[in-house]
């Protein structure tokens, strides 16, 4: 089936059908920790709402390979190497539209730090990262460029320990995972929105060893005592719609 026809999982309908761009992500981890909403609101523009779950506001470090870049009409040609990112993401709403609201982007390729960076009002860092994989197990190390003697880093391993499955709405891996929109700022003001689609998520839960994990100092998050929930995935192909800077109405609810 064509990923344009598979849309009934989508909670709003799509943009349109002009799309730009492919992306395939592949062998991600989820990890995510609640957190007082009050530690994550002064990181987030006030134009947005935090989204929460049973009242609780969620972190997450995604990790995982972008295959390939292939924009609309070239669709064999990747725009570059595949390469590996680490993210650091909340979850947000804007006049009741839910969406990813990224805080860190980690990766070591020039198009996205570059291009998507400026495109998308994105805040990518320079930073080495290696990715390997051993049968099902997974190494990540990242060391983001230019902290001197106390770099942002995260290393660690991960494994898929379940069977696939697709969660339900309503609870909480559909709500972590399920997003079909981005929010960014370049400012603090001004919002900006990029539609994305994909299949549902195939998710497994995942075992992991977190060796090191100081994406969280930026933020004065200290995160250290509580166990993530992870998750793991195979990966999906998406798409992606140009973003566009968006009017927020008067009525917003700047408190969560």
């Amino acid at each position: 089936m064509n990923i344009m026809n598979d849309i009934g999982h989508r909670s709003w309908p799509l943009p349109s059908k002009y799309w730009i761009m492919r992306q395939n992500w592949k062998n991600l981890l989820f990890l995510h920790w609640p957190i007082p909403l009050e530690k994550l609101r002064p990181h987030i523009p006030s134009s947005l709402q935090i989204d929460t779950f049973n009242g609780s506001a969620w972190v997450g470090v995604i990790l995982f390979v972008l295959e390939g870049i292939y924009p609309r009409g070239l669709s064999s040609v990747s725009l570059t190497s595949k390469f590996p990112e680490i993210n650091v993401r909340t979850y947000v709403k804007c006049d009741g539209k839910p969406g990813i609201y990224f805080m860190s982007i980690d990766v070591e390729n020039w198009a996205s730090l570059k291009i998507a960076k400026r495109w998308y009002h994105l805040p990518y860092h320079s930073a080495q990262i290696s990715f390997q994989e051993e049968g099902q197990i997974f190494h990540c190390q990242s060391i983001r460029k230019g902290n001197g003697n106390h770099p942002i880093s995260f290393k660690g391993t991960y494994l898929p320990v379940s069977e696939v499955y697709f969660p339900k709405k309503g609870t909480l891996d559909h709500w972590l995972t399920e997003r079909y929109c981005l929010y960014s700022s370049n400012n603090g003001v001004n919002i900006y929105c990029g539609e994305i689609h994909h299949r549902p998520w195939p998710l497994q839960k995942a075992e992991i060893e977190i060796v090191r994990n100081n994406l969280f100092i930026p933020f004065h998050f200290d995160l250290s005592e509580v166990k993530p929930i992870a998750h793991f995935s195979s990966g999906v192909d998406s798409l992606m719609w140009n973003i566009k800077k968006i009017r927020i109405s008067n009525n917003h609810s700047i408190g969560t």
